[in-house]
């Protein structure tokens, strides 16, 4: 059968477990968040727009960009995100791609679900809506993975990010997991870059 064609936005990869190696599916290339009303309301009256633009992106966290693994040859796994907003009330998209040996791989995305950071560590989860994946004898067969929720963490290490994702134990994503639920960032970025903004709303003060 012929290779899956990989998505023309923004590349993300999915990881394959072959011989030890685990599937990793994609993410969606990030673009701009519209700003909530409550962010725009932080801002003092009368400031200028520069004013108005930073007091909106501090007033939720975030998860973006995109980036390829750090592979053998042959092994492509790329992810992506554009993820913003508070835990269960976070929006955008994750995008996953994997291909190997030019026989095997494809891509699914979807959108998110939940999003909580916590300094430089991004920890998000998304529900598949979109697979398109082409196997080959010999390779691990990607099951039916559309409406499931998988997980994904992110270090935003600077130089060298790392990434983590729920199915690292299984091989391929093929378990559902909770909202929020990851793995440690085991695998490290060839080239590319995440950028994980953290917020976290005040604190309710214990009453006695």
């Amino acid at each position: 059968m012929a290779r899956a064609r990989r998505p023309s936005v923004a590349v993300v990869t999915a990881l394959a477990v072959c011989a030890g190696s685990a599937l990793t599916l994609g993410a969606a290339a990030p673009s701009g968040a519209a700003p909530s009303g409550a962010a725009a309301s932080r801002a003092p009256a009368g400031a200028a727009p520069a004013a108005v633009q930073a007091a909106r992106s501090t007033a939720e966290p975030s998860l973006t960009g995109a980036g390829k693994l750090q592979r053998r040859p042959g092994d492509d796994v790329h992810f992506a995100f554009d993820a913003h907003g508070f835990a269960d009330k976070a929006s955008g998209t994750f995008h996953v791609s994997h291909h190997m040996d030019e026989k095997w791989g494809g891509h699914f995305k979807g959108r998110i679900d939940c999003l909580l950071t916590g300094g430089p560590v991004a920890v998000a989860t998304g529900v598949v809506t979109e697979v398109d994946f082409t196997g080959a004898p010999g390779y691990p067969e990607l099951g039916d993975i559309k409406g499931k929720r998988f997980g994904f963490t992110v270090l935003d290490d600077g130089r060298k990010d790392r990434l983590g994702y729920s199915w690292a134990l299984d091989g391929l994503p093929r378990n559902s997991v909770g909202k929020c639920q990851g793995s440690a960032p085991f695998e490290t970025l060839e080239k590319g870059d995440f950028r994980v903004r953290h917020w976290l709303p005040p604190r309710q003060t214990a009453r006695g």
